[in-house]
């Protein structure tokens, strides 16, 4: 059975979908990007933009009762590899511990024109 996850301060989605969905163990997160929940981006640099889709991704986890080292694997979405050490910089600063497995790649297009977005699948032991 799955269940529906939609924190209670998160901008609305975009499109036809769940921001998240629990099936069993584990924490399916749909892709993230610099949103608020007033609908502005915030976007000013690639630091901040990271560090709004890692909060978003860490609200996703506390409304489903987890936190950031519960994630087992993430995707990351580049608008272009040149973003590739800045996002690294600032990802790498919330695991303390063993990060997930992940990707990393470089798309033609993301939503709104942002520069970087973020899905992932966390688990709950």
């Amino acid at each position: 059975m799955k269940k529906a996850i939609f924190p209670p301060n998160a901008a609305k989605p975009l499109a036809p979908y769940t921001p998240a969905i629990q099936a069993g163990g584990f924490v399916f997160l749909s892709g993230q990007i610099a949103l608020d929940e007033q609908g502005t981006l915030h976007t000013a640099d690639i630091a901040t933009e990271t560090r709004k889709v890692m909060e978003n991704i860490g609200n996703l986890l506390k409304t489903a009762g987890l936190d950031h080292s519960h994630l087992v694997k993430v995707t990351i979405f580049l608008s272009d590899m040149a973003h590739y050490a800045a996002v690294n910089e600032v990802y790498g600063s919330y695991f303390s511990d063993v990060p997930p497995a992940r990707e990393a790649v470089a798309v033609k297009g993301l939503p709104r024109g942002v520069n970087v977005e973020i899905s992932g699948i966390a688990y709950r032991p």
